[in-house]
C-alpha cells in the first residue's frame, strides 16, 4: 500500500497530474475540451484504490461531482421553488 501524501508534497503530486492530464478525460471522450481542475480516484480509496497514478484520471469538476455521485449512490437533486415545481 502507498503511503497517502499530505501538505505540499501532496500539492506538487496534484500539479503534476494536472499539468500530465490538462483536459478532462470524460468530456474529452465526448468530444468536448475543458480543462481538468481535479484529479480523482478511478477506484475511490474507502473502495480499495490506491493513489497511484495509475487509478488516476483528471476530470473538471462538473464531471468529478457526476462520477462521485455516481460511485456512491448520491442522486442528483433539482432545486425547487415553494410551489414545489422544479427550478430552472
Amino acid at each position: 500500500m502507498v503511503e497517502r501524501k499530505r501538505g505540499r508534497q501532496a500539492v506538487q503530486q496534484r500539479r503534476r497530474r494536472l499539468r500530465a492530464q490538462p483536459l478532462c478525460q470524460d468530456c474529452a471522450a465526448k468530444g468536448l475540451v475543458r480543462e481538468a481542475t481535479v484529479p480523482d480516484h478511478i477506484v475511490p480509496l474507502v473502495q480499495g484504490g490506491s493513489d497511484e497514478d495509475g487509478n488516476i484520471r483528471c476530470l473538471c469538476a462538473d464531471c468529478h461531482q457526476a462520477r462521485t455521485a455516481e460511485q456512491f449512490g448520491h442522486r442528483r437533486t433539482v432545486p425547487t421553488g415553494s410551489d414545489g415545481w422544479p427550478i430552472g
